[in-house]
């Protein structure tokens, strides 16, 4: 698989991972202003998620979903964290430490594949920055 496949896919797997666990989340959140900030996460994660399905076929490749493993990890891991503690203060760091993951991972193949196309390299750059965003937005729910 190319570099420009991986990036692709890790924006694409990201995104998908970043869907699920905000509906999840969102179920779960009482608090309005909270909320909103998920919601609007939530949005943005479908753009991602629809610009990668995109340049994915515009350059001939499928979209690689999450294993149904990591969608049942992730739903359980959810449920586990939040059958106790289900305050907003909880969930935002559920969410301040998903989104430094990505954070994480997406620095790492921006360096792997720096020779990347340069539009791909700009979508990831961009999930990079949100991802970066996410953290410093959930800190005041803390």
């Amino acid at each position: 698989m190319s570099g420009n496949t991986e990036l692709l896919n890790f924006v694409y797997q990201n995104s998908q991972m970043g869907m699920e666990s905000l509906s999840q989340l969102l179920e779960i959140a009482e608090d309005e202003e909270f909320r909103s900030c998920m919601e609007k996460q939530l949005d943005k994660y479908r753009e991602f998620h629809n610009e990668a399905k995109r340049l994915l076929q515009e350059r001939g490749h499928n979209e690689k979903s999450l294993g149904m493993f990591d969608k049942l990890k992730t739903y359980l891991m959810i449920n586990m964290q939040t059958m106790s503690d289900k305050s907003t203060s909880h969930l935002a760091q559920m969410l301040i430490e998903g989104s430094s993951m990505g954070v994480t991972n997406a620095l790492q193949d921006l360096r792997k594949y720096e020779d990347a196309d340069t539009e791909i390299l700009r979508l990831m750059r961009k999930l990079y920055k949100f991802e970066e965003k996410n953290v410093e937005t959930y800190k005041a729910f803390l």
